[in-house]
């Protein structure tokens, strides 16, 4: 499902909202998540799962096609993990 499928079945299972006010909504949620892990904290949404910021020790790499050895800094990745009834629903 893409963004754009979201907000179209979010207008039409709620009658209250038309398509822009369910893409704010939308949008909304997606940014609050996104602030929420630039400013370090964590977010759980029960029952679905939980976002949260790993950190990935620098490394070296090699470049597949000279060989060459490159190094890789430390960075901060975003890491879902999902919740049980989730895992649950999905392995049913």
């Amino acid at each position: 499902m893409t963004k754009s499928e979201l907000v179209e079945r979010l207008s039409l299972s709620n009658d209250e909202l038309n398509k822009k006010e369910a893409e704010l909504v939308v949008n909304t949620i997606f940014d609050s998540i996104g602030n929420a892990l630039v400013g370090g904290d964590r977010v759980e949404i029960r029952g679905f799962g939980s976002f949260s910021i790993r950190l990935r020790d620098a490394r070296e790499a090699r470049n597949p096609k000279s060989g060459e050895v490159v190094k890789i800094p430390r960075k901060k990745t975003p890491f879902f993990k999902t919740g049980k009834e989730l895992r649950e629903r999905v392995n049913s």
